[in-house]
């Protein structure tokens, strides 16, 4: 590599050797270059001169404003070379390349479990140091921030946003505004493949790759594929042992939100699945379904060794014991 001055022939040789001769005086980071010192000293300093002039968010460093200014402007310079994906940033690209490469570039040192990203081998670190570093007021703590913020919203009860026609109340102006297309039955955003038409923009991602077959999100622990982002982080939940939803009238605890939202029926006795023949009521789905096969005689469960049919998994498992005694 040819370096035309000597202070950059300076700065490269330190690259290169790995020698960083300028440490912070709070924290003792070390930097090869003075003026990343610099900006690093802002962190400390609260100095945040980069403000952006759509939104006014500031900023301490001038490369993260240029970043931010990428979700007003819509601009992904980084495309994938297989995939035509783009990205707002470099570290995007790189990451979701793995998914390609099939690359897990990160290991656990304790049980050499690899990941394609760092920061999920961080949080993976966590089951086996116990480490939980986000703290609710609380003092509920967890190892993700993302378990955090979901359990702060449910139990915040800040909600400034009221709907004026049902009374619900939701803690974003944007949250009300998707609402408020419930009542209206405004749908705004339609698939271009099969016209079917949503209220909001996310769902519509979310049906148009039922047409592609995209599963942009991929756990770094087992590789399962998803085509939602929520379900990828409610998936991660098993592994983390994470539960961030919280009944709050016995504080059982649960690591999906339907499964809460299941469970506390028990409390409140709803039963909102109704049998439209004798007009039983469940609360759950799941037990309508068998129910109804009561009335329309489906027997989907077959015995492999007598034929037997039965309505239940359940009364198959049953059943089967018979032929296992009959056996031993």
């Amino acid at each position: 590599m040819e370096v035309s001055h000597k202070s950059n022939l300076i700065k490269h040789q330190r690259i290169q050797n790995g020698k960083r001769t300028y440490n912070c005086d709070v924290c003792n980071k070390s930097f090869s270059q003075r003026g990343s010192l610099i900006k690093h000293e802002g962190i400390h300093n609260g100095e945040c001169p980069y403000i952006c002039d759509v939104c006014k968010k500031a900023f301490n460093q001038k490369s993260n404003l240029i970043t931010h200014l990428r979700i007003h402007s819509g601009e992904r310079p980084y495309t994938c070379d297989v995939c035509n994906k783009a990205f707002t940033q470099k570290s995007g690209l790189l990451h979701h390349q793995h998914i390609h490469s099939g690359e897990r570039p990160y290991v656990c040192d304790v049980c050499n479990m690899a990941f394609s990203r760092r920061d999920t081998l961080i949080t993976h670190l966590r089951t086996h140091s116990g480490e939980h570093p986000y703290t609710c007021v609380c003092n509920k703590a967890f190892s993700q921030k993302s378990s955090l913020i979901k359990y702060q919203c449910i139990n915040s009860g800040k909600r400034r946003y009221t709907c004026d026609v049902c009374k619900k109340a939701f803690n974003k102006k944007s949250n009300l505004t998707t609402h408020q297309r419930l009542h209206s039955g405004e749908r705004p955003y339609a698939c271009d493949v099969c016209n079917k038409k949503f209220s909001r923009q996310g769902i519509l991602k979310t049906h148009q790759r039922t047409h592609s077959g995209e599963r942009p999100y991929t756990c770094g622990v087992c590789s399962k594929m998803f085509s939602h982002r929520k379900s990828l982080i409610q998936h991660q939940h098993i592994h983390s042992g994470e539960q961030p939803y919280v009944c709050d009238v016995c504080n059982k605890a649960f690591s999906q939100r339907t499964n809460l939202i299941k469970h506390q029926r028990i409390h409140s006795g709803e039963r909102p699945y109704t049998c439209d023949v004798c007009k039983k009521a469940f609360n759950q789905r799941g037990s309508l379904v068998k129910h109804q096969r009561t009335h329309i005689g489906e027997r989907p469960y077959v015995c492999d060794m007598c034929n037997k049919a039965f309505s239940q998994n359940s009364s198959l498992t049953r059943h089967q014991h018979i032929h296992r005694c009959e056996r031993s």
